[in-house]
This record gives C-alpha cells, sequence and structure tokens, in this order.
C-alpha cells in the first residue's frame, strides 16, 4: 500500500479513546482486564504485536482482522511488531479435528517472505512509532532442546496446558494430539517474553480460538520477569447465517491476487448479506461512525440499492488491491452486463471475471446454441433456440438473432466471449486455443 493511502487512514475522533472504537467496531471478543488495557491504550505509546504463521503462501480474510487491528492501533500512536512465525510455521497451532501435515524447511521460509511483504504493505514503518517485522525462528533456533526445556519449559505445568481448548479438544478426539503441536502454546509464549524482553512489548492480539496461546505467553511474562502483560481476542467473524464467513466449498478468500483475482475478491464483498454488511464495514474498513450508520440506514430503508454493499467492497478491494485493480473490477462488472464496453475492458480483468462464471471452450464453428447448452444457460439446444427467437440471448452485449449463429469472428482480443441469456444470466467462452492450461 501506497504512503499516500496510509496517510489517508484515521480512526474516528469522535470515540473518547481508540479502546472506545475498538469495541464499538466489535473487534473486542475477550481481553485481559478491560479497564487496565483502556488506561494502556490511552496513555504514552505502548509496543504490541500479532503473529502470523507461514501454512500458507498467502494470508487470508481471517489474518486481515488482526492486520487492520494492528493498525488502528498504529494510528493511536502506538508501535507494532509484525511477526512471522518461521519457527511455529514450521509446526503449526493444533487444528480442531486432526495433526497438520508439516511442510518442508524450504517452503516455510519461502512463505516466510510472501507473508512479511504482506503485511508490511498495510502498515506504516516510518515516523516515531514505524512497524518493525520480526521472525521468531531468529531466537528459537539458536535455542538448544535442554535450554528450551530448563529455561522456559519449567515454568508450564502440564495440567494447565491440557485445560487448553484447542488441546482439550483434540485430546478428546480419534486423532489424539502428538507431543509437537501440543508444545505450540510454550513457544508461542516464548515468542510474548522474547518481544516483552527485547522490545517491551505489553500486548499481543489474536483470534479468540487462540485465547489459551494468548494467555500462555501472558502467563509465562509474569511468572519469569513478574511483568505484566496484556492480550486482545477478536471475535470470529461468521455469517448471520452461522456459517465461517470467508470460506465457500472450503476455499478461502486470499490476498492474494493470483490466488484470489481481484474480481472474485470484489465479488465476495458485493454478496455480503444485509444482515452482514454493516458489522463488516465496522471491521475491514475505515469509515466513521457516521457514514456506517449512514449505510445502515440505507441498508434498512432501500435495500435493494445495495449502497453499503458496493461502497464495503469498493473500499476492501481497494485496501488490498489498490485503486487501478478496484476500478478495472468495477469496470468489468458493469460491462458484464451491458453498462460498458467489453472491448475496452483490460484483458486479464476481463479473463478472471470469466473464470469466475460458469464457462466452457470453443472451437472453430461453434455454435452460440451449443454454448448456451455448454454452459448450462440453457438445458437444452432446444431452450437455446428458443430463447435466441425470443431476443434473450447477446454475446459481448450483442443480441443474437439467428439461431444457426456460431462464435468465429464474435471473440474479443484474447479470445474471449461473454455470453448472456436474459438480464442477469451469464457465461463465459474461451476460444480453444485461448483457454488456459488446467
Amino acid at each position: 500500500m501506497s504512503n499516500l493511502a496510509l496517510s489517508a487512514q484515521h480512526n474516528d475522533p469522535a470515540f473518547e479513546d481508540v479502546w472506545e472504537e475498538l469495541v464499538w467496531r466489535g473487534l473486542v471478543h475477550v481481553s485481559t482486564d478491560a479497564a487496565e488495557l483502556k488506561e494502556l491504550l490511552a496513555g504514552p505509546p505502548i509496543t504490541y504485536y500479532c503473529g502470523f504463521d507461514p501454512t500458507a503462501p498467502s494470508l487470508h480474510l481471517g489474518n486481515l482482522v488482526q492486520i487492520l487491528l494492528l493498525r488502528r492501533l498504529q494510528l493511536a500512536g502506538h508501535k507494532p511488531l509484525g511477526l512471522v512465525g518461521g519457527s511455529t510455521g514450521l509446526i503449526g497451532d493444533p487444528r480442531p479435528s486432526a495433526e497438520r501435515t508439516l511442510n518442508t524447511k524450504d517452503t516455510v521460509a519461502e512463505w516466510v517472505g510472501y507473508l512479511s511483504a504482506q503485511v508490511q504493505r498495510f502498515l506504516s514503518f516510518e515516523g516515531e512509532n514505524a512497524a518493525r517485522m520480526v521472525n521468531n525462528l531468529d531466537w528459537t533456533a539458536p535455542l538448544s532442546a535442554i535450554d528450551f526445556l530448563r529455561e522456559i519449559g519449567k515454568h508450564y505445568r502440564v495440567g494447565t496446558m491440557l485445560k487448553k481448548d484447542a488441546v482439550s479438544a483434540r485430546l478428546n478426539s480419534d486423532a489424539g494430539i502428538s507431543y509437537t503441536e501440543f508444545s505450540y502454546q510454550i513457544l508461542q509464549g516464548l515468542d510474548y517474553l522474547e518481544l516483552y524482553r527485547t522490545y517491551g512489548c505489553v500486548l499481543q492480539t489474536g483470534g479468540s480460538d487462540q485465547w489459551g496461546n494468548l494467555t500462555s505467553g501472558t502467563d509465562l511474562i509474569h511468572r519469569v520477569e513478574r511483568g505484566s502483560a496484556h492480550a486482545i481476542g477478536t471475535p470470529l467473524i461468521t455469517n448471520s447465517d452461522g456459517t465461517k464467513f470467508g470460506k465457500s466449498e472450503g476455499n478461502a478468500i486470499w490476498l492474494d491476487p493470483e490466488m484470489t483475482s481481484p474480481y472474485a475478491f470484489y465479488q465476495f464483498w458485493l454478496n455480503t448479506d444485509d444482515a452482514d454488511v454493516v458489522e463488516r464495514l465496522k471491521i475491514f474498513t475505515f469509515f466513521d461512525r457516521a457514514e456506517i450508520e449512514r449505510l445502515a440506514e440505507a441498508t434498512a430503508t432501500e435495500p435493494f440499492k445495495r449502497e453499503a454493499q458496493r461502497t464495503l467492497a469498493y473500499a476492501v478491494t481497494s485496501l488490498v488491491h489498490g485503486d487501478d485493480a478496484t476500478d478495472a473490477v468495477v469496470a468489468a462488472s458493469q460491462a458484464l452486463f451491458g453498462q460498458g464496453d467489453l472491448a475496452s475492458l483490460d484483458q486479464k480483468t476481463l479473463r478472471q471475471a470469466i473464470l469466475e462464471l460458469p464457462h466452457t471452450s470453443a472451437g472453430a464453428g461453434t455454435t452460440v446454441v451449443q454454448t448456451l447448452v455448454d454452459t448450462g444457460l440453457t438445458g437444452s439446444l432446444s431452450d437455446a433456440r428458443r430463447a435466441i427467437a425470443q431476443g434473450g440471448v447477446s454475446v459481448n452485449n450483442v443480441k443474437i438473432e439467428d439461431a444457426d449463429a456460431v462464435l468465429d469472428g464474435r471473440f474479443l482480443d484474447g479470445g474471449i466471449a461473454v455470453l448472456r441469456r436474459g438480464k442477469r444470466s451469464l457465461a463465459g467462452v474461451l476460444a480453444a486455443e485461448a483457454e488456459p492450461a488446467s
């Protein structure tokens, strides 16, 4: 993200302090002493951190919640540490169901670089409260197993460790839990202790499902240093129907544009349910309370306009992918439904859009009727012919009047065609030679 984009971000001055704003935005699900945290965050700058494990080559929307929390605290004058877990990523925190598949050291090291670059885009590394990136492999790699057990392990009680939610869930499952994953909370506690000692870090943030790991560090600092340290656990974001946010048939919404295209990213936000859109605006945008309340009212009185969803989709896509990419996506979305010139669109963005639609490939001489069936826009050739006769079929926003029409000569540059039946049913066609390798 550019310095200009970062400089445009701000917390809402209508709140008494940043703690009050975090609470209003729904970012505090669980925490250490709330009164102490409120006083701490309203005082002189503190150093705080959040950790991100490289268990994939990209961060996802759940991680974005944490990144934006880091940024909001930085805007309040505090000093963020972004930790990417070069060591904890080699193990992975305990999953609720089964043991993680361990990645190679080379893979984890590569992903550390990817995630570090992603986090850095959202924080400012200039000024008195400049952010700093750290890697926990730097202090865990030199530790021998004996030193780790003597200096850190001795402060942990197995009974307490067994009570942590993530551990107890696995103990009661058929899979059980290995010592490797069982020890994860000790490693995260070590991280907090190291950052407390080195940078005076006194606050860690993370998802509420990580609460056991967060308090592992606060407890360790208290035992070893007799110091006071805090933690904030954000709520797990779910949709109003109870489904897991950001997941659709097991597919996460990634921040990497090669893993989730800007077009798909934008459409995800645009399709937010009315019941969820205000919460999303609070968590994922920097709009102030007055603007969010205005959008909430617009949703209640004129939901058909979907102003809140369009505002949310543009704001978050621009935050993650930049204004230019977002403008290209908006132009593609409009042109697909006849509100713009498809031929003038950025080819990459249009291809991303096509691949999100039902799509097929077509060789020379393929008829429009056949592609209507192949893409599922009609159930049969006779249905396809009937749709054309009724004037309800277009290719690249040009109405098809001949039931025997072929696609030859109708493709846009890049071998792309947009097939539409009626007003809202869309599909894509890729010229056979232009079809991407699977």
